[in-house]
């Protein structure tokens, strides 16, 4: 897991307060600061291309941090988190047209509905674990998908349902450029409720239930209480990400949210590391560039004559779809704690101890 982190000589930490603080230095906490500032700045200095691919992993990152908290820090396993994902962009299109409460409002309502019905699906976990709770979260990916297809009154069945635009104060937002700055603020909110999280009581106990759960039993710790609890979080992250993504988009369908989208989360989490919330945020990064960059790698080769024949387009564009998977095994083989580990090899490796973090 990715939790290791080295320190400086003369490094001292005289309260448990320094010792658990989100920034490990002042440099570390400014250049946090301005990494907003500058993001902040995108629509300004970069075209709408950019900006759709910063709201792209808004919500991933998201939901993605929410099965890291899960899988990562608890210790469990989930293989329907895209239907989770699913439920919260219904569930938030639904309140917002059927009681007209604002949208601002509804997404974290649907992620208050999610983490109900993911704690639903969570009860099996106080009881199995391993390869039987793969199985019984890969059937809550199939109860869930079939459910959208038939419940017509919650997602207009196979027909989808509309999500209307963000409102704020009025003013609808129907633009990306407007719409990145919803994205940036719920990013920043729930990824500092996820580092508070970890914190605290509650999470430090997901990491004792995840590294011996029966030490963790000796000393007083609930394992039916955190593990259920962990997937209503869970759940309650990839409902603010579904919501999200459904009013960007203004139309949700089921066909969005297959087991297929739950292997890209995994993946994400993988690449990135495992519980880590920097490497949840690098992983989503390196997931929603891959396809980019090999696109474009594809289409530079296409300018070659010997590119233009059936045989090689064929295998460019079967190559393009193969490298979410090739990467995920190569980081399993090569680099299984992730991005992350990665950095802090990078950062012992050439002294950044100023970026301790």
């Amino acid at each position: 897991m990715a939790g290791f982190s080295m320190r400086p000589c003369g490094d001292f930490r005289t309260t448990y307060r320094q010792d658990t603080r989100i920034f490990d230095t002042t440099v570390v906490r400014n250049a946090a600061i301005l990494g907003i500032i500058a993001v902040a700045l995108i629509p300004f200095v970069l075209d709408g291309y950019y900006v759709n691919l910063f709201i792209q992993i808004s919500y991933f990152a998201i939901a993605a941090l929410g099965l890291n908290i899960l899988v990562g820090f608890t210790g469990q396993i989930s293989l329907g988190h895209a239907a989770f994902f699913g439920f919260g962009a219904f569930a938030s299109a639904w309140i917002n047209n059927t009681t007209g409460i604002p949208v601002l409002l509804s997404i974290p309502l649907a992620g208050l509905m999610t983490a109900a019905v993911g704690l639903l699906f969570g009860l099996p976990a106080a009881r199995i674990k391993g390869l039987y709770l793969a199985i019984a979260t890969l059937a809550a990916q199939f109860i869930l998908e079939d459910f959208f297809a038939r419940a017509d009154w919650f997602t207009g069945g196979s027909y989808g349902a509309a999500a209307n635009p963000v409102n704020v104060f009025g003013y609808e937002i129907y633009d990306d450029f407007s719409f990145f700055y919803v994205c940036l603020f719920f990013l920043v909110v729930m990824y500092l409720l996820g580092t508070n999280l970890m914190r605290t009581r509650d999470g430090r106990a997901f990491v004792a239930v995840r590294d011996h759960y029966l030490s963790a039993e000796i000393m007083g710790i609930n394992l039916t209480k955190y593990r259920l609890m962990s997937f209503a979080i869970s759940s309650f992250y990839a409902g603010i990400g579904g919501a999200m993504y459904g009013h960007y988009l203004g139309f949700v369908s089921a066909e969005g949210f297959t087991i297929l989208l739950s292997i890209q989360f995994l993946g994400m989490i993988i690449i990135g590391g495992l519980g880590s919330v920097k490497g949840t945020l690098m992983g989503t990064v390196f997931m929603v560039l891959l396809p980019e960059v090999m696109e474009s790698g594809v289409s530079a080769l296409s300018v070659f004559d010997w590119a233009s024949s059936t045989d090689v387009t064929d295998g460019l564009a079967y190559i393009k779809e193969m490298a979410i998977g090739l990467a995920i095994i190569l980081f399993l083989i090569f680099e299984p704690d992730g991005l992350a580990h990665r950095w802090q090899q990078i950062r012992a490796y050439w002294k950044l101890y100023p970026f301790s973090y």
